[in-house]
């Protein structure tokens, strides 16, 4: 039986109809037309589908709706209010990206771990970042340009 659910996405009140646990990626891909987040293996061990809920990175493939209910949620298109997020910028300017199926996973844990080193006006350091991406798998071998990325990315956040 279908529920209603409210929640903030990307800064904007959302309200949808669903079964109470369906996965919050295919509330976001099906039902908000967010197509960003991936679904990568459907069982949270891959990082491809992570968002932020209250700013703190989860799968949301195995995150049902009702967990969010009265949250915020951050997906890749909603990283930034005022154009791409230094993240963004760096992983692009890097190349980092080959295929690109993992980097919004990738690029929305990396945005949470800068922002948070930002906030706590603290150096992100190479062993935070790869520690940071641990679970997020990239078939493409590009791990090394994407910590390169993040690293540039912190630096260069205000």
């Amino acid at each position: 039986m279908d529920e209603q659910f409210s929640f903030r996405v990307n800064g904007r009140d959302e309200t949808v109809g669903c079964e109470p646990q369906t996965a919050l990626l295919w509330v976001l891909r099906d039902l908000l037309g967010l197509t960003g987040t991936r679904f990568g293996c459907g069982a949270g061990s891959c990082g491809a589908c992570t968002v932020l809920v209250d700013r703190s990175p989860v799968h949301s493939c195995d995150t049902p709706i009702w967990s969010v209910a009265g949250h915020a949620v951050t997906t890749i298109e909603g990283l930034s209010a005022d154009g791409p997020h230094a993240v963004q910028r760096a992983l692009v300017d890097h190349q980092a990206g080959q295929c690109g199926y993992c980097l919004s996973g990738i690029a929305v844990r990396s945005a949470a771990l800068v922002d948070r080193a930002r906030e706590e006006s603290r150096t992100l350091d190479e062993a935070e970042v790869r520690d940071g991406l641990d679970g997020h798998l990239c078939r493409c071998g590009a791990h090394n340009r994407i910590v390169a990325a993040v690293l540039a990315a912190a630096e260069a956040s205000p």
